[in-house]
């Protein structure tokens, strides 16, 4: 039988994966609020979690949030050859493929998205605090950067779409092709 992809059942993994990991859209929508809300007059929860949903349906996302998902739950379980098996279980310091990862999903939206990444993976407001716990049964080496990232993502995708929306409600008629 030949490979085929199920593009419906990548982003339906990708959702089951991250509420069975614990985490929300709304919880990441929330991340994306604070990193925007100094910047965006009038922004909702709403239009976070749209953003957020955006940046979900795009397959180089899903595909960092499966990996990054199957490489935690491999180190829960031992499952990881050595030294990488420690080094993924402990989070280590100087291990900075779990970032890098996660660095992919931010590339989608430009760089704005790279500096809103930066402050959260640095900051852990909201649920990055509880996905950087390292005390738990749960190892998030990947997740709350992918995590992280998602949000930066959205409020990168954010930004563009203000900075576009004034541009048009500023425009000159000789600017509009149409007008």
């Amino acid at each position: 039988m030949e490979y085929s992809l199920d593009s419906k059942k990548i982003a339906k993994a990708t959702r089951e994966w991250l509420e069975k990991r614990g985490v929300g859209i709304r919880e990441i929508a929330e991340l994306t609020f604070f990193l925007q809300k100094d910047y965006v007059k009038d922004l909702s929860i709403e239009e976070c979690m749209d953003s957020v949903e955006r940046v979900l349906s795009k397959r180089e996302v899903q595909n960092a949030v499966l990996t990054g998902i199957q490489l935690d739950i491999l180190a829960e379980q031992g499952k990881l050859m050595q030294p990488l098996q420690d080094m993924i279980y402990n989070d280590e310091g100087l291990y900075g493929c779990d970032e890098v990862l996660a660095l992919s999903i931010v590339n989608v939206y430009g760089s704005i998205g790279f500096t809103n990444f930066g402050y959260v993976d640095k900051v852990k407001p909201g649920c990055l605090k509880r996905l950087n716990d390292k005390h738990g049964a749960m190892k998030h080496t990947f997740l709350d950067d992918i995590v992280g990232a998602i949000s930066a993502a959205a409020s990168s995708r954010i930004a563009h779409r203000k900075q576009a929306e004034k541009e048009a409600d500023s425009a000159m008629p000789e600017d509009d092709p149409e007008a």
